[in-house]
């Protein structure tokens, strides 16, 4: 039977878009590979890792009729990439195994059966259906997403909080040290509070996914689940257990001294004095004064770095020290000309705006220099 007859590129795309999820060593073989469903003209491809479940369905060409196996997600991508553009790609089932015909390359691959695929068991407690446009969820992922933890022991860090409230869809990540808030309005007024935990590696493959475009995506979140929709996408994920900080106490109020300077200059003065940090060690020493924003690094080796710049400051002289990363991460994620920074004094956090994004907040505790 003729699974499929489609362009190369075509094919490509659509098993990209679900393949991402899909890790190369697994306890389970059939976890390796991508479900192909076959029912008419459309071919349906889902993969999974017991966490996270994605779908996709598209018009590949084929015969007509049912068929369902499962192969190799990442071979497959890996022959198709290697292939020339624009072949018309031919997939043909034979006794469990899989026949990829384009031009003159022939590659027969192994299969397993579809039934020994396993699912992911989908709540039956979905809450209300909400939905922003899938740039503007892209947009709030890309301004809080690098404040995640990474393999922490409070597990409930390793992921963004998630809460949908009246009109508003809040997103929250932190790693104990710094804090990111993005906020954007939804479409409609949601009938009750949904709040939910997604894991790091839902959050990585949907900023992945997520294209630039007013498209909608629809969200709904269960007890233990979450589900998004969004291009034809079905994108089921396990959610992180747990409750999640008081994010509103770490957010600093009425700081007494404030500047407002341009986004890039800063950046680039951070990333220069970045040079001389050392790997265990990423402190920068910010010395502000009226008129003055000054940074300086240094390392083991006794090498130092220095910038400087013009600032309009008129508040309290400020010694303070900070994970260069830290002040990095955000003003590489946020795209607009000017931020403000708000300070109380060398021992308190920092708040970090943008002056036409009301919705964003990005706090970054000091550190010892």
């Amino acid at each position: 039977m003729i699974v499929l007859k489609a362009p190369q590129d075509s094919l490509l795309n659509t098993l990209q878009s679900v393949a991402g999820i899909v890790e190369r060593r697994h306890t389970l073989p059939v976890l390796a590979n991508v479900l192909l469903r076959k029912n008419g003209p459309q071919i349906e491809m889902t993969t999974s890792d017991l966490e996270i479940q994605v779908r996709t369905s598209a018009e590949l060409g084929g015969d007509d009729g049912s068929f369902a196996t499962t192969v190799g997600a990442r071979k497959l991508i890996d022959i198709l990439r290697a292939l020339p553009a624009e072949q018309m790609v031919t997939l043909s089932a034979a006794q469990n195994k899989l026949t990829l015909q384009a031009g003159k390359s022939r590659f027969t691959l192994q299969t397993l059966p579809a039934d020994d695929f396993p699912l992911v068991n989908e709540a039956v407690d979905f809450g209300p259906t909400f939905s922003v446009p899938q740039k503007t969820l892209k947009d709030l992922i890309n301004q809080v997403h690098f404040a995640m933890a990474v393999h922490d022991i409070r597990y409930y860090l390793n992921g963004i909080l998630f809460i949908a409230e009246g009109r508003t869809l809040t997103l929250v990540a932190t790693d104990g040290h710094r804090l990111g808030l993005a906020q954007a309005t939804l479409e409609s007024d949601m009938p009750s509070k949904q709040e939910v935990i997604l894991p790091r590696k839902t959050v990585l493959e949907l900023q992945r996914l997520l294209k630039d475009e007013e498209t909608p995506i629809e969200m709904r979140f269960a007890g233990n689940q979450a589900r998004f929709s969004f291009s034809g996408m079905e994108f089921v994920t396990k959610l992180v257990e747990g409750k999640f900080p008081d994010y509103n106490r770490v957010i600093p109020k009425n700081h007494r001294n404030s500047l407002t300077l341009g986004r890039a200059p800063l950046l680039a003065c951070l990333q220069r004095a970045a040079i001389l940090t050392s790997e265990k060690f990423k402190g920068v020493r910010v010395n502000l004064e009226p008129g003055v924003l000054r940074i300086a690094s240094s390392n083991a080796e006794q090498e130092e770095a220095k910038e400087e710049l013009e600032v309009d400051y008129e508040g309290d002289a400020i010694d303070i020290g900070f994970n260069v990363t830290y002040l990095i991460d955000v003003l590489a994620n946020v795209s607009h000309e000017m931020v403000k920074i708000e300070l109380q004094d060398s021992s308190a956090s920092a708040l970090l705006t943008v002056p036409d994004r009301p919705g964003f907040k990005y706090v970054v505790m000091p550190m010892r220099i």
